[in-house]
């Protein structure tokens, strides 16, 4: 009897747990959906706040950029040609078209390469003023140095000027002086040898890494202009052609020195000579320094009595470039006394009818496909006493 009591009450005990089970699930399950809601949406909020805020970063960065590290401010070096580069290299437009300084570590093998680049494209990303480049090949020093400054004085935007001494010697020239700072790095001249035409094709190498300079003049320590630096440069500017002497010379002087060692490179008919004091274009100017094929064979073949700086450059423009070149210099040279060298002028030869004679020597000569009688521009050989009686006619006569 009490067992069947007891069965009974436990019966009623889980019917009542069942039935407040059944009673409370809807409730906990109602709990935990709202929990979750609760989750899910405090989620998805969470994550479009923080989109939201990285996207006004960005937006706020793009307008308003802010940095860690300050940049550093440089000015606009298209327009003024300046760099924050410091004492290290860098890579800049206007170091590039127009070096800062022409000392540098280049042997020539590493000049010639890096003067003989051509721009592909014929309009310059600046305002190219063409300029005229003064080369002076020279052992030491410049005597004549007054003279030229004064002649260059008012044109700085108009020239360059580069000089070739000896590796040992340094020309010391006041600040204000074109020639201040103008020495090129070179190396040992030897008259008469291959290193002459070097010294020549380092001087147009250094010269054409200044992508202003158009036209390129070859001087030595005793040259002298015989007109007003205008005159010179309209006369070389408007030029269509270049002045190189190049002629055919049947003696033993001019053919009597070709070497059969050149064929078939070189051949008989195509030997010229000339003297080494040219000017001549850009153009021109790059394929010169650009040969290593032929310039190779004259410094094998043209020695010991063949004078590569007479005969170099003067044959390979016939052979390649004749139609550029008017075959004349524009340096007057008085060979009339013979022997090997020309005539000097000392103090006591300079009047202003000895200029106006070199000026109107009788000489008739093409230029720009005209006739005319101002054939030169130049004039060598003049010692150092010359200098004075020089400077006395630059106001009168020379116009400078």
């Amino acid at each position: 009897m009490k067992h069947s009591n007891r069965n009974r009450s436990d019966e009623e005990d889980n019917a009542r747990l069942v039935y407040t089970i059944s009673k409370e699930w809807p409730f906990r399950l109602v709990k935990v959906v709202t929990f979750l809601v609760i989750f899910a949406a405090g989620l998805v909020f969470g994550l479009a706040a923080s989109s939201h805020v990285r996207y006004f970063t960005s937006t706020s960065e793009l307008f308003f950029p802010t940095y860690r590290n300050p940049p550093i401010q440089r000015k606009n070096s298209y327009v003024t040609g300046e760099t924050n580069c410091g004492k290290g290299d860098c890579l800049d437009f206007w170091t590039f078209v127009k070096p800062n300084q022409l000392n540098h570590s280049m042997t020539d093998e590493q000049l010639f390469w890096r003067a003989s680049m051509l721009p592909r494209q014929s309009k310059y990303p600046f305002k190219r003023v063409s300029k005229v480049a003064f080369m002076f090949l020279t052992r030491g020093p410049l005597p004549l140095l007054p003279l030229w400054d004064r002649f260059f004085k008012g044109h700085e935007k108009l020239f360059s000027v580069y000089v070739h001494t000896l590796p040992s010697y340094k020309l010391d020239v006041a600040q204000d002086s074109a020639f201040y700072g103008r020495q090129i790095p070179s190396q040992e001249v030897w008259w008469g040898s291959p290193t002459l035409t070097d010294g020549e094709r380092r001087l147009l190498a250094n010269a054409l890494l200044d992508f202003s300079n158009e036209r390129f003049v070859l001087l030595s320590e005793s040259c002298i202009p015989i007109y007003d630096f205008k005159t010179v440069y309209k006369y070389l500017i408007e030029s269509a052609e270049s002045f190189v002497d190049s002629y055919d010379d049947p003696s033993r002087y001019g053919r009597g020195r070709y070497s059969r060692s050149m064929l078939p490179d070189v051949r008989l008919y195509q030997w010229r000579k000339g003297s080494q004091w040219f000017e001549m274009s850009r153009f021109l100017a790059v394929n010169i320094i650009s040969d290593t094929k032929y310039y190779t064979l004259f410094r094998k073949y043209c020695r010991p009595s063949c004078y590569p700086d007479e005969h170099y450059i003067p044959t390979y423009l016939n052979m390649f470039f004749g139609s550029l070149n008017s075959n004349r210099s524009v340096t007057w040279v008085d060979w009339s006394r013979g022997g090997p060298h020309p005539a000097t002028f000392g103090g006591e030869d300079i009047t202003e009818g000895f200029i106006e004679a070199i000026r109107n020597n009788g000489t008739e000569c093409s230029y720009n496909s005209r006739q005319t009688s101002m054939c030169y521009l130049f004039a060598r050989k003049f010692a150092p006493s010359a200098l004075e009686p020089l400077l006395n006619l630059t106001s009168s006569l020379l116009k400078f």
